[in-house]
């Protein structure tokens, strides 16, 4: 099968940040634990990297919603999670791309609205190299997790209210 003719999972889980980097690591963690308790649902494929980049925007191709995960230090506690809208903001021209700017680069390539894409953002509060994630915030990142994994099992994004 050729790349153009496979199938593509409906959902995606994009969880990003650096494991070495404290609360940095909630994104990969949250998205972990959800491979691990989801193991059988085939409906997701998930994506892990240390940031966004442009080349991500590829990865929207063929879904039907977007999950991305990210660790926050200005969420509220526990945890955030917002509709986002693709917008060209200042992170367009840099390594390292917001959500909303990876949606609009989507949506230059594809000519059409990306699909709908919400970020879970997990409270943190220490991002030094080579600490731990911090109590707090692995507390935080049960709760989103708890969240997350609903998101995934519900089959549409009006079946389940968003917070805000």
């Amino acid at each position: 099968m050729t790349s153009s003719q496979s199938t593509v999972a409906p959902l995606l889980v994009f969880g990003w940040g650096n494991l070495s980097r404290g609360d940095d690591a909630l994104g990969p963690l949250c998205l972990e634990h959800l491979r691990d308790v989801l193991a059988d649902f085939s409906a997701v494929e998930y994506l892990e990297d240390y940031q966004l980049q442009i080349e991500h925007a590829l990865d929207l191709v063929g879904r039907l919603r977007v999950l991305f995960i990210d660790a926050s230090l200005t969420c509220q506690v526990p945890f955030e999670v917002s509709q986002l809208q693709a917008v060209q903001d200042e992170s367009f021209t840099t390594h390292a791309m917001s959500p909303q700017a990876v949606m609009h680069v989507f949506r230059q390539l594809q000519g059409k609205e990306p699909p709908p894409c919400t970020l879970l953002a997990i409270r943190g509060e220490r991002f030094e190299l080579g600490e731990a994630p911090s109590p707090n915030a692995m507390l935080n990142l049960a709760a989103a997790q708890q969240w997350a994994q609903a998101w995934l099992e519900t089959p549409a994004p009006e079946a389940f209210p968003c917070m805000n």
